[in-house]
């Protein structure tokens, strides 16, 4: 006891050192190779096993590729590396290899020597049919000065890896964090980073061990939110047994999303804003009480963007994150907060414009978005027709939120929306009064060459031409992300 004590206290006093560091020389514009994340983890003795990110390198010494585009044109791939060792993601090769097409994001590498690469997830107990990649257009931001692209996820997209090489299994400890969005989120199952089971099946309490982020809550009550909370399998834990009104959440624009679990007794949870501050711990305690996760037992296969039966309803962001062997210490994540605040994370909208009018046009068809014989009438069908001109064709969008917009019918002065605000794959869409509701908001996403996803925030599924169809009358609907050219749309005058 004296030995792990005084090892405790060892490990401290570096990883507070490297606190120190990281405080003093933190990266402004440009981020020279140096002391970044997996550095801090491992200078405090519980080193990453998996690292990955589409924004940036997590190893300061680090020169390889972070992630695989594939082009929708040819099929052909491409792997987007770093400015320079240590550095940000090369932006421009993506955008030079995609120019005049469109890619889907196939593969994210770890950063580590581990291998542990996360590719699109197969079906699973809860779905099962094939995830899709995410569009790799679909979340541009800025980091350290640079442009660079997140993992936009949505409905039906995700990723996994089920033959890891040194994540946790049984009830070994590990620490975990990724750095997400605050406004994009919903509450279906479950937009996860983490530790799941390797063969997609829910095999029972304590096989998982993930970091979810959401406005899911599965113990009631639940307070404020989006929320981080524990995904242990058959359970989003806010803290505790489940329920635990001290997670209030966090709703910045970018959140650092931190869990560790040491197997057998504690588990903690943190949340941060990511671009400033410092960590909150919403939960240190015990793990629950319920039978199955004293100890936990944990399969060790690698999830993105899914629960570990590819529950695939969820959406969310991801930039970066990381799995480490052993239980972090409070010093060394909070290091792991500065070094993440110092990337400079930032986004900014510019379109649509809020007000301005467009009409909608499918890029598979050829056709415009419109209401029905002109109706007027709440539950008035949508479907494409040739371009007529008039204003049953011309949609006002109007900012509620962060890139969350109604979109109003002009002849109707009625919005687009989800009927009966239904999650079900064809779900269709009609114009109705403007209720305020998560059914009537959309994210207009940008997918490249001037073309956007419309996804409806309240299931995260997309605007589609149903069947690819191109003739006038073909209704539109809404369905999970197939990366074809049926869900893109021009918004133009």
């Amino acid at each position: 006891m004296e030995f792990r004590s005084l090892r405790r206290t060892a490990l401290a006093a570096a990883a507070t050192a490297l606190v120190a560091a990281a405080l003093v020389a933190l990266p402004t514009t440009a981020q020279a190779a140096g002391t970044l994340s997996c550095d801090i983890y491992a200078g405090g003795g519980t080193p990453c096993v998996a690292a990955h990110s589409t924004t940036r390198a997590l190893f300061g010494s680090y020169n390889g590729s972070l992630y695989q585009v594939r082009r929708w044109s040819d099929g052909a791939t491409s792997n987007i590396g770093v400015l320079s060792a240590g550095g940000y993601a090369n932006a421009a090769a993506q955008d030079s290899f995609c120019s005049g097409t469109y890619c889907t994001i196939v593969r994210i590498y770890d950063q580590t020597s581990r291998h542990n690469d996360l590719t699109i997830a197969p079906g699973g107990g809860a779905n099962p049919t094939p995830d899709q990649g995410a569009n790799a257009a679909a979340l541009p931001v800025t980091a350290g000065g640079h442009k660079v692209y997140g993992v936009y996820i949505s409905a039906g997209n995700g990723y996994r890896n089920n033959a890891t090489n040194g994540i946790a299994t049984g009830s070994q400890p590990e620490g975990m964090y990724m750095v997400t969005e605050g406004t994009h989120v919903n509450d279906r199952c479950c937009f996860d980073y983490g530790n799941a089971e390797t063969n997609n099946l829910d095999t029972g309490n304590g096989d998982m061990d993930a970091i979810y982020f959401g406005t899911l809550c599965w113990f009631q009550p639940c307070a404020g939110g989006p929320r981080v909370a524990a995904d242990l399998e058959n359970g989003l834990f806010a803290g505790g047994n489940g329920s635990w009104t001290a997670n209030t959440g966090r709703s910045s624009a970018f959140v650092t999303a931190m869990l560790k679990n040491n197997g057998t007794t504690t588990y903690a949870i943190k949340d941060g804003n990511a671009q400033s501050g410092g960590l909150a711990t919403r939960y240190d305690g015990g793990l629950p009480t319920q039978a199955g996760y004293r100890p936990m037992t944990k399969q060790g296969a690698i999830i993105l963007g899914i629960g570990g039966d590819n529950s695939n309803g969820s959406v969310g962001s991801f930039f970066e994150g990381v799995m480490t062997s052993g239980y972090p210490s409070d010093a060394t994540e909070n290091a792991v907060q500065a070094n993440v605040v110092a990337v400079g994370y930032s986004k900014s909208v510019t379109f649509p414009v809020n007000g301005a009018t467009y009409r909608l046009t499918n890029l598979a068809s050829g056709k415009v978005l419109d209401a029905v014989n002109c109706g007027t009438a709440n539950g008035t069908q949508i479907d494409v027709w040739q371009a007529l001109g008039n204003t049953c064709q011309q949609w006002r969008f109007n900012s509620v939120g962060a890139n969350k917009w109604t979109v109003t019918n002009v002849n109707a002065n009625k919005v687009l929306d989800a009927v009966n605000c239904g999650q079900a794959l064809g779900t269709a869409t009609n114009l109705w009064q403007s209720l305020g509701n998560l059914c009537q908001q959309w994210a207009v996403i940008p997918a490249g060459n001037g073309r956007y996803e419309l996804v409806v925030e309240n299931s995260g599924m997309v605007l589609d031409d149903q069947n690819c169809g191109t003739a006038n009358g073909t209704k539109v609907q809404l369905w999970m992300w197939l990366n074809n050219t049926c869900q893109l749309w021009q918004i133009a005058p």
